[in-house]
């Protein structure tokens, strides 16, 4: 079976109310001129509209028995220029609608990209990266239709319903009372069918969530799919989510597709009740062509109805994609500016962490009373064994977490009391996980500061030694990398990844196996561009090949939650303690090779 993460279904934490509606018409607000444009036609087309009805019982009743040639002629030029206006009506609605629906999801999606990008470290750690995908792209467009035409033209059938109700009750009170008489049904009939559509297509919404982010997990993931010959069950577990998405969708189309037919029914039901009061002459008095027109308002009137019905299942089925967009953007960071946040001045590299604890979980603490002090320009290795906290220490530094108990400053500056931007500027961050993003090479190393000039790059990537092997590329620095930097090694990757953050730089810098993909050759050619990247500088480092990290100034050996051992490499050797152990044992290691 597939991970349980991207099989569970997400659940809503409260009923869709009325305010998220209103939440979705506020998104049209900067389009009020274009909407009133809009509307203004629409009324000129529903006046036209309703002229046909009206213009035919004259027909019917004036003109052909009195065989009036001149009135036939002026119904004629008059029938003429209504569908002259009705047809610029309609083709002016159309296209200014399904512009102002896309402006409208560009804003949504806009949105909705800009609060992802706020959002903390934690959000990203609990959720399928393919479930916050499919919010940004088929949520929103799912919506396209409904902002589209949807929500616009419910306006014009609701104008067109008013103003068709305005003649029919001119023509006649009692036949247009007769009209309505199975609105209850219909309304009892609504009722039930939106429960059970909400609640399908909440469970579509799931499944395709759950579909999603399985794709994009296997998509990521697939040399190591193919290296352990996980093919057949990967396809098995693919085709059951995707049956499951399949399923849910039929069963929803199922209930979303009653709601037509209950109303074209009423129509077609109450339109021959209509026919036989009028034709019998019970409670009225019309004529032949009093009442035709009476039954073309009386089409008018119902057309309207099932548009807005049509409407209606729309707003069911986006609803359960609103409540998960809505969802996303409710999320607040966790971690933000303090509302009196100030710019951290320039950095001179002094941190101190004074009686830190810190968990992930809520009672499940990495460090308890962590306190150190790292003086400018001073060179911190982090070793330990797996889990200890090593990467959890700059992940705090730079304020991707926020402490539990105690404070990390900066300088002597709590690092919470000034703004993000202006700390992680200061900071030259590069992660265990060496992230390539499509495009030129060029491009990826000026992503850590984007006015660089091109001799600025290049001199970058000299002193990391990433030079050489970027000239015998096809392109040098203007080759073109593929998603992920799928087309270079591991070791390539990272050293792109050191020029990116040579070029930031930064005041104090952060090394999370920065050198764990390079060979051994390269590392030590390495080791002179790195000694002039920490020139200056404060930098902690981790490293688990134990040989690069013999020069730092301090060596802090992590574990059981705290610092258990603290000196230089040649101090910890000589106490004979944890890093010893942990040194021999590589070295051991290594000699064996």
């Amino acid at each position: 079976m597939a991970q349980n993460s991207i099989r569970k279904d997400e659940e809503l934490k409260e009923e869709f109310n009325k305010d998220q509606f209103r939440r979705l018409g506020g998104y049209l607000k900067p389009y009020k001129k274009a909407i009133s444009k809009i509307l203004v036609v629409i009324l000129i087309s529903n006046l036209v509209l309703v002229l046909g009805p009206y213009l035919t019982s004259i027909v019917i009743d004036n003109a052909i028995p009195n065989k009036n040639g001149f009135l036939m002629t002026i119904i004629i030029v008059a029938f003429s220029l209504a569908t002259i206006v009705g047809g610029w009506c309609t083709r002016y609605r159309i296209q200014h609608i399904t512009l102002l629906g896309q402006d409208v999801l560009k804003d949504m999606r806009s949105e909705i990209f800009e609060h992802i990008q706020k959002l903390s470290f934690s959000y990203f750690d609990t959720r399928p990266h393919g479930k916050i995908v499919i919010r940004v792209v088929n949520y929103i467009n799912s919506l396209s239709d409904l902002l589209s035409n949807g929500l616009i033209n419910v306006i014009s059938d609701v104008l067109s319903l008013v103003v068709t109700l305005a003649f029919m009750f001119a023509i006649d009170v009692k036949l247009t009372l007769y009209s309505f008489i199975l609105l209850p049904i219909l309304f009892i009939a609504t009722i039930l069918i939106q429960n059970a559509q909400r609640k399908a297509y909440q469970e579509v919404s799931n499944k395709q969530a759950n579909l999603n982010a399985y794709i994009h997990e296997s998509v990521s993931g697939i040399k190591v799919t193919q290296s352990f010959t996980r093919e057949t069950i990967n396809n098995k577990i693919f085709a059951e989510v995707s049956e499951e998405q399949r399923t849910t969708w039929i069963k929803a189309v199922k209930i979303q597709f009653l709601l037509a037919p209950a109303i074209q029914n009423v129509a077609t039901i109450t339109i021959s009740i209509i026919y036989f009061i009028g034709v019998r002459g019970i409670g009225v008095d019309v004529s032949t062509g009093v009442l035709i027109a009476f039954i073309g308002y009386v089409n008018n009137f119902w057309n309207p109805m099932v548009n807005i019905g049509n409407f209606y299942n729309s707003l069911i089925t986006g609803t359960a994609y609103l409540e998960r967009i809505f969802e996303t953007l409710d999320v607040e960071p966790e971690i933000t500016d303090a509302e009196d946040a100030f710019e951290m001045p320039p950095v001179k590299g002094d941190v101190v962490f004074n009686n830190v604890t810190f968990g992930y979980q809520p009672g499940q603490t990495i460090f308890e009373h962590l306190s150190f002090h790292a003086k400018p320009g001073e060179t911190i290795a982090l070793v330990g064994p797996t889990g200890a906290g090593k990467s959890t220490i700059i992940n705090l530094i730079s304020r991707f977490y926020d402490v539990d108990d105690g404070e990390i400053l900066v300088d002597g500056i709590d690092i919470r009391k000034v703004t993000l931007n202006s700390l992680r500027n200061q900071m030259g961050v590069m992660l265990q996980e060496t992230f390539i993003f499509s495009g030129t090479i060029m491009e990826n190393i000026r992503y850590g500061k984007l006015d660089a000039t091109e001799e600025e790059v290049i001199e970058a990537a000299k002193i990391v030694r990433a030079h050489d092997f970027i000239m015998q590329q096809k392109d040098g620095y203007n080759t073109v990398i593929k998603e992920r930097g799928s087309t270079l090694s591991a070791g390539q990757r990272q050293l792109i990844s050191f020029a990116r953050t040579l070029l930031s730089d930064p005041k104090v810098l952060i090394l999370d196996e920065a050198t764990s993909s390079i060979d051994t050759q390269t590392e030590i050619l390495l080791q002179e561009g790195l000694d002039r990247l920490l020139e200056g500088r404060t930098a902690f480092i981790i490293a688990h090949r134990l040989s690069t990290i013999k020069n730092s100034t301090r060596i802090f050996y992590i574990a059981d939650k705290k610092i258990q051992e603290a000196g230089s490499h040649a101090e910890l050797m000589a106490e004979k303690g944890l890093y010893y152990d942990l040194y021999k044992t590589q070295f051991d290691l290594l000699q064996q090779l």
